[in-house]
């Protein structure tokens, strides 16, 4: 079992930056492969960066070289840093996880653990 809580989201202007945080509570000691989606209002979730149990990171092609997913040493918090931000990047963003590694860490059907989202607004 595992507890993910987002924070961090807020509105900002386009070109600025914004961290966003998820703080994971594990159940059990494993080494779990974690990412971040987001989601519009009728929109599909859409893979954003993952971190798998590995250690390699997996980014979209929309948000390469602006944004970047990390973790804290003891692997139970996700980040991601979003710099030149779009109004295209507004989205509720949620965190994944799952034990293990996964196959296609940009799928949101790979992951078993979803926190609540936060919301990121990006203004013109």
């Amino acid at each position: 079992e595992a507890v993910l809580v987002e924070d961090g989201g807020d509105s900002v202007q386009a070109g600025g930056s914004l961290t966003v945080s998820c703080l994971g509570s594990w159940g059990r000691y494993e080494r779990y492969s974690m990412a971040w989606f987001r989601q519009t209002p009728g929109g599909e979730r859409e893979g954003v960066a993952a971190i798998e149990s590995s250690g390699k990171t997996t980014y979209a092609d929309a948000v390469k070289g602006r944004f970047s997913v990390s973790q804290n040493s003891d692997q139970n918090t996700l980040y991601l840093q979003m710099d030149s931000l779009k109004p295209e990047d507004t989205g509720m963003y949620y965190c994944a996880a799952d034990w293990g590694g996964v196959g296609r860490p940009l799928v949101a059907s790979e992951y078993v653990y979803w926190g609540q989202g936060t919301q990121v607004t990006v203004s013109s």
